[in-house]
């Protein structure tokens, strides 16, 4: 085991208290049985993703991990495309896209440095293929020397490049990665607002919700057209609830920011915390009936697929091929 995940281990009983001892304990029963079994395979799994019908187009790779097209930029959220989380939590359905069918990536957003949404292992298997990585305040301190340009973003800041621009906005989660790091590591997290040819989306990584949060990025950004949320962990709710929406609070933030589509993530890859397999789905549904949402708005893809929500014409194409 690396010792980064034994470190892991040890450290977050002692500093989250007895839910999280309970929950940790639950989780790593289910995880002990999925390390014995083989992920499930993705059926017709994508070869190629560049779609020069599409003006926004997403694929999802499985938990935070989305390829995003727009137009002809293409932007990956928290790549995970490793077997394992900190070589302990297997996959429970593989990943959703092949590294080498990753075509070359205008920008990689990191939301936080937990090793599920950092993965060092899958940035080394992607590496030339990466533009530019943006990471939230304090994060590169955990970042090796790449190949690829790298920057920092803190609340509000964006950066820019030929006409594709990201925006930190705010989560509410927490941004350390070995546990005692919590004690400093007190920035490192963060939401992305995308925006390319008039086109918006907005990435959440991971958050929980609070109104006012999601009232100051609706006033900065009055037009979304897709929402990227997650859904779990749900259980226990008394402790997920200080930093992971469940699908009636990401149904509540859709709402919020009054985006014109919505997709959950964050679930059905790994075992999440007490959640029983297929709950986050499950319920989700439940959710969108109480609030008379149809597929039409919320898009439960399966890991694997890829979904076009503005249509093109081509005439945005480049001679841009998957290595």
């Amino acid at each position: 085991m690396h010792k980064g995940s034994l470190i892991i281990l040890l450290l977050l009983p002692g500093l989250m208290g007895c839910n999280a001892l309970k929950t940790t304990y639950h989780a790593t029963g289910r995880n002990l049985d999925a390390f014995f079994s083989s992920p499930e395979k993705v059926a017709k799994k994508i070869k190629n993703p560049i779609r020069e019908d599409a003006r926004l187009g997403v694929l999802w790779i499985g938990h935070a991990t989305c390829l995003i097209q727009i137009d002809d930029k293409f932007i990956l959220t928290d790549p995970n495309l490793k077997q394992t989380v900190g070589q302990f939590s297997k996959r429970l359905t593989e990943p959703g896209l092949d590294p080498q069918n990753i075509p070359d990536l205008d920008i990689v957003l990191i939301s936080h440095m937990h090793i599920d949404h950092l993965s060092l292992g899958s940035l080394d298997l992607i590496e030339s293929k990466i533009a530019h990585l943006l990471v939230p305040q304090q994060g590169l301190v955990y970042i090796p020397n790449y190949g690829f340009a790298m920057s920092e973003l803190a609340t509000w800041r964006h950066w820019e490049e030929d006409g594709l621009k990201v925006t930190a906005v705010p989560a509410i989660h927490n941004g350390w990665r070995y546990g005692l790091d919590d004690a400093w590591m007190k920035l490192s997290y963060t939401g992305y607002i995308i925006q390319y040819n008039g086109i918006t989306v907005y990435f959440a990584g991971d958050t929980a919700y609070r109104r006012d949060v999601f009232s100051q990025i609706k006033q900065k950004f009055s037009r979304i057209d897709l929402a990227l949320v997650p859904i779990a962990p749900i259980n226990p709710r008394e402790y997920s609830q200080a930093r992971h929406t469940d699908p009636a609070e990401a149904v509540q933030i859709y709402n919020d920011l009054n985006s014109r589509y919505l997709i959950p993530i964050h679930y059905g890859t790994f075992s999440e915390s007490l959640d029983q397999p297929g709950e986050a789905v499950q319920t989700m549904r439940q959710v969108m009936d109480v609030n008379n949402l149809d597929s039409s708005q919320v898009h439960i893809l399966g890991i694997g697929e890829q979904k076009i929500f503005i249509s093109g014409d081509k005439r945005w194409a480049k001679s841009r091929e998957v290595n």
